[in-house]
């Protein structure tokens, strides 16, 4: 898990992840779905807090090949306690994204 420190940002937005296995897993799926994106990690032990300028999206695929297992985007909201910016789910991907208000 590759950890940089998160500079002050207000158009930051991504996952808050329970730490454990899914939360490895996820960082690292995450860093292949968003190779563009400067990603921010800041592995606290017990939660991981992961954000990019603009959003991060994560794939079932991805983590399907990851773990070498069939993946469900349901296992990994049991592992989301939070978020900064906005969410979007969905079956195949979950994005987490920054919407400036006008």
């Amino acid at each position: 898990m590759t950890t940089t420190p998160v500079r002050g940002g207000s158009n930051l937005a991504g996952p808050l992840l329970r730490g454990g296995d899914i939360s490895v897993v996820a960082v690292e799926a995450i860093e292949q779905d968003n190779p563009e994106k400067e990603i921010h990690v800041a592995d606290h032990r017990t939660y991981v807090r992961v954000e990019a300028e603009g959003g991060l999206v994560i794939r079932r695929r991805t983590m399907e090949q990851l773990l070498g297992r069939a993946f469900s985007m349901q296992e990994l909201e049991v592992s989301l306690t939070g978020y900064s910016g906005q969410i979007e789910t969905h079956d195949e991907y979950m994005r987490w994204y920054f919407m400036k208000q006008s």
